[in-house]
């Protein structure tokens, strides 16, 4: 067997720089949209004192969940000592950073005031979940560059596998996380649960999971490099898994507040009275990126075929944006319950449900992460050794101690 053989894509294609132009055109936008919403005030979004985050905190939250599923490929190698997914873990980890980057990038450009963090990074309040989050993501980048350190430099491959069981612990923090900033707010009938934590990893496995596969088999395919049929078998079979275990949970869920009398009004008007958000729930998120998804994954007819994974890749992130969206932008919309068990009136939007529409600039800002993401990842595949010459299984040794990852 051979040892597998590591180098960049040469990336001087006409392809590959137009992509790299048109990647960059929405970094720009982004950032003429960030200087307009920072030169004009936040009133220039569609944001108001009711709807305080809007579409630019969905591109960040959907990007900061995918990066931690973005590392499961790398995860199930070292920490579970998968040795057929070794050879794709640099990929794996660098996607993980990139993604990460892009959705920081969107939340910092949003707050108006980006110099204000340099107060959210000296002054700490640990009663708030968003403290502990600034430690998690600083934490992720460090962990998961060292996890690479040690796939690249042969003094350290012994210190892989700790590594990369650091790196999966703490994605695992990282996306409860998030979850938890969500599941904490009691407040609000949308957010009050516990379930939002691991709900929200198994959506990080999800999500990473479909960008991860759809980069991975177009790198081959444009690169023109040979990879396995079966191993792309395996990651779609386990890609399978996650949808349908998004599903599982969002099933659960609802059925919990169902269950839970407080929380019946918030359910009607998510599945039955919502509108757009009952629309984005049960067209969108369930059936475009939940059933759909797993027929293409699973259907005999569709068995060996790339473009039928990359379609149900596509519909994923498309059904994981309206998951977002419906969570973030849902349950700001629902009117709070002040005073529960209570008739309450007044002039103020009591008992009415806030509208919002997203602007322009919030919608460049939110691509222009996406952008960035996706254009860091191609610049480090340009650059660095991280993409295999072949994922032949044959040339992929299996052996204890065969490629280092």
């Amino acid at each position: 067997m051979k040892r597998v053989v590591y180098s960049g894509i040469e990336g001087r294609s006409l392809g590959y720089w137009g992509l790299m132009a048109v990647l960059g055109f929405f970094i720009l936008m982004a950032a003429g949209a960030f200087l307009f919403m920072e030169h004009s005030g936040h009133h220039a979004s569609g944001m108001n004192n009711q709807i305080v985050w809007g579409m630019p905190h969905v591109f960040a939250i959907f990007l900061i969940v995918a990066a931690s599923g973005a590392l499961n490929v790398a995860s199930i190698s070292s920490v579970f000592n998968q040795k057929i997914y070794k050879p794709l873990a640099r990929m794996s980890a660098i996607l993980a950073l990139t993604l990460l980057a892009g959705g920081l990038a969107v939340l910092v450009l949003d707050l108006g005031r980006a110099d204000r963090l340099i107060v959210a990074m000296t002054e700490y309040n640990f009663k708030s979940i968003f403290a502990w989050n600034i430690y998690l993501y600083t934490g992720f980048f460090v962990i998961v560059l060292t996890y690479l350190w040690t796939m690249f430099d042969p003094a350290m491959h012994k210190f892989t596998r700790t590594a990369g069981t650091a790196a999966f612990l703490w994605r695992l923090a990282l996306t409860t996380g998030t979850g938890s900033i969500f599941g904490f707010l009691s407040a609000r009938q949308g957010y009050d649960a516990s379930i939002m934590a691991p709900m929200f990893i198994i959506m990080s496995f999800a999500f990473g999971k479909a960008i991860f596969l759809i980069l991975l088999i177009g790198t081959y395919r444009y690169s023109e490099r040979s990879i396995s049929a079966d191993l792309i078998t395996r990651l779609k079979n386990l890609f399978g898994v996650f949808v349908a275990a998004v599903l599982y949970f969002t099933v659960v869920f609802h059925l919990t507040n169902l269950y839970a009398a407080e929380h019946g009004d918030y359910e009607r008007f998510i599945l039955v009275d919502g509108g757009i958000f009952t629309f984005l729930f049960w067209g969108v998120q369930v059936l475009m990126g939940g059933i759909i998804p797993l027929v293409l994954i699973y259907h005999s007819a569709f068995s060996h075929n790339y473009r039928a994974l990359i379609t149900a890749a596509v519909l994923v992130i498309i059904g994981g944006f309206a998951q977002v969206y419906g969570i973030v932008i849902g349950g700001q919309a629902f009117p709070l319950v002040l005073f529960p068990g209570k008739e309450v009136s007044s002039s103020f939007n009591d008992g009415v449900v806030s509208s919002y529409a997203p602007t322009l600039p919030e919608v460049l800002l939110g691509l222009g992460g996406v952008a960035l993401a996706i254009a860091l990842f191609l610049f480090a595949i340009k650059v660095l050794r991280l993409v295999p010459e072949s994922m032949n299984l044959e040339n992929v040794d299996r052996r204890d101690n065969g490629v280092p990852c």
